[in-house]
């Protein structure tokens, strides 16, 4: 460590897993650690964000295996014998779930910081110097600073949403009632994501794409996979057409578009990406310098321009995922307090779009590829002729791999299929410890197993020596 305990007082602002984890961190380091947050601990992650939206989507992924039931053999009948064809959801069920969920796993994480002897302040901290924080009428002396406070929605001028028909994704979850017709503003993850699974819980989807595919971000092919499935199960996606304004009238919404047209609904959801919650936090007077957007400008052990002062998460704009922004907490803790750390990187970063089918991604990129920025070979297989997808009634989805000529070093992959998020992990391991493509598929997979194509993928790979 840095000095004595007098010396390594942490003041965290925020306790989303930014902050919580680089709490407990500290704490287990010798540090005194006190977080101050206003929002409850787990973060917009815990609370509106990460944990909300993958428990509405753990319905949606119900209802999808279910409509293809048949396929397998599987009928519903109703008390009578007859067919049952109507599958219904109690949305006002799923979002009491979903909100008791999230409470339940704040709650796990408050306990947990209290064994540990972090101190939790509830409210707005702000910057008094490089070493203080104020709270209320109290000041905190501080050796190391992190703000980790977050990022909220986007909304602009034109698209003011009102908590009952126009809606940001922090405020879906209070919806009793189905809507009849939903409008998704923004084809990102986010977008994605809701637009996707509010189709498998049987609503009319439009999705308002300013791009010409969904998920611009990631790989073509799995946007382009993504996009035939949501228009198969009767999705309306409009492509390369930009949102002007969104108004209501009465029970009816209307976002009108810059061509011209307009779309109609009962609801619309605005996914238009996040604003980093930076204002007012005293940070540029402490010498912290923000980036364009007011986002907090960091390195790679999460230091920003003023000594003492780190940055995690969401206020950052590194990557806003929950996982990256645990890193940054912990990288920063660790550095501060002199343990062993290494220097984030982000080609490690294993990321997944909860859609129907989901997409995982690791590494270098398809796009990266193409550009010249890493000479790679890849091997795509289709999920069509893996047994155990056939068995299960899965007919779209992928495995790909990119691979270091000569070496066969794994530096990246993509994984489009049902449980996406947990078949990347061995790609995920493969790159992240620099693994060839034969040390991959020389490791055993289970027959049969989706995860087997992974392994066939790499063998694919192989160059004789």
């Amino acid at each position: 460590m840095s000095g004595g305990p007098e010396s390594n007082r942490v003041v965290i602002l925020g306790g989303g897993p930014g902050g919580y984890e680089a709490a407990l961190v500290a704490a287990q380091l010798g540090a005194d650690v006190t977080v101050v947050d206003a929002d409850g601990l787990g973060g917009s992650a815990v609370l509106t964000d990460c944990v909300p939206s993958k428990t509405l989507i753990a319905t949606a992924e119900v209802m999808t295996e279910v409509a293809g039931a048949a396929e397998l053999g599987v009928n519903f009948k109703d008390h009578e014998g007859d067919a049952a064809t109507v599958l219904q959801v109690d949305l006002a069920r799923v979002n009491d779930r979903v909100k008791l969920l999230a409470l339940a796993q704040s709650e796990d994480i408050a306990r947990r910081l209290s064994e540990v002897g972090v101190r939790v302040i509830t409210g707005r901290g702000r910057l008094d110097g490089p070493s203080r924080v104020v709270v209320g009428e109290e000041t905190l002396e501080a050796d190391a600073i992190l703000v980790a406070t977050g990022a909220s929605p986007r909304t602009l001028p034109a698209a003011q949403p009102d908590g009952e028909r126009i809606l940001t994704w922090e405020q879906v979850y209070d919806l009793t009632e189905m809507p009849t017709e939903l409008i998704v503003v923004g084809s990102g993850v986010t977008g994605a994501e809701f637009a996707s699974a509010y189709l498998a819980l049987g609503i009319p989807v439009t999705l308002v794409s300013s791009r010409d595919r969904v998920l611009p971000g990631e790989d073509a092919d799995a946007s382009r996979v993504l996009e035939e499935v949501s228009t198969r199960r009767g999705m309306t996606v409009l492509g390369r057409s930009r949102m002007e304004s969104v108004t209501r009238e009465g029970d009816r919404v209307t976002v009108r578009l810059t061509d011209g047209r307009s779309v109609e609904g009962s609801h619309c959801i605005l996914a238009l990406g996040s604003v980093p919650n930076t204002a007012d936090l005293g940070l540029e007077e402490a010498g912290v310098i923000l980036k364009d957007g007011g986002f907090v400008n960091v390195d790679r052990v999460s230091r920003t321009s003023a000594r003492g002062v780190y940055a995690a998460g969401d206020c950052t704009g590194v990557l806003m995922l929950a996982s990256v922004a645990a890193m940054q907490g912990r990288i920063a803790m660790w550095h501060f307090l002199g343990d062993t750390v290494h220097p984030l990187d982000l080609r490690k970063v294993s990321s997944n779009v909860f859609t129907a089918p989901e997409i995982a991604t690791v590494g270098w990129t398809q796009q990266a590829v193409d550009a010249g920025e890493i000479l790679a070979e890849s091997v795509m297989l289709p999920l069509a002729g893996n047994p155990r997808a056939k068995m299960q009634g899965v007919h779209d989805g992928f495995v790909k791999l990119f691979c270091r000529p000569g070496t066969g070093i794994v530096v990246g992959g993509v994984v489009v299929g049902p449980r996406a998020s947990e078949l990347i992990h061995p790609v995920s391991l493969a790159v992240a410890e620099s693994l060839t493509a034969d040390q991959l598929a020389q490791a055993f997979t289970v027959y049969p197993s989706i995860s087997g194509s992974i392994a066939e993928a790499a063998r694919r790979h192989h160059v004789r020596a």
